[in-house]
């Protein structure tokens, strides 16, 4: 089953500043509870442990496909437990950055039956991941 997640972010501070905390993947444990462990496996790669809400463990492994820092693109490639990719755009807004993020998924094998049983319980978790995530986040900048 597919899914296809889009959350805005209003950030108190520049763009140059949450790219930067955005491109740092392997720090996102220190400010965003769900992102249990990120372990690098080269400079590319690594390895993250997702867990939100629901009792369910998400192993994933990101590559990077594109880092264009100045103009706030930031995107990797997911497999794992979900295969597709995640990506931030990062702009000015009216109050410091907006930072924009797109997450298209399939979720594996293993999930799938309950991902078609209950899909609207998979998308309320992202959202309340989110919204740690965003919180998490702001407390850092």
């Amino acid at each position: 089953m597919d899914f296809t997640f889009t959350d805005t972010w209003h950030l108190p501070a520049d763009v140059d500043t949450v790219v930067a905390a955005l491109a740092d993947i392997e720090r996102y444990p220190t400010w965003w509870p769900q992102v249990r462990s990120v372990t690098r496996i080269d400079e590319h790669s690594g390895r993250g442990v997702v867990r939100s809400l629901l009792p369910l463990r998400l192993d994933l492994v990101l590559t990077r496909e594109v880092e264009d820092r100045g103009a706030g693109h930031l995107r990797v490639r997911l497999s794992g437990d979900l295969r597709g990719h995640a990506e931030w755009r990062v702009v000015a807004g009216a109050k410091g950055a907006e930072a924009r993020f797109e997450q298209c998924v399939r979720v594996a094998t293993r999930l799938e039956r309950m991902a078609t049983l209950v899909p609207w319980l998979l998308r309320a978790n992202h959202a309340w991941m989110m919204r740690q995530g965003r919180r998490g986040l702001v407390a850092a900048l």
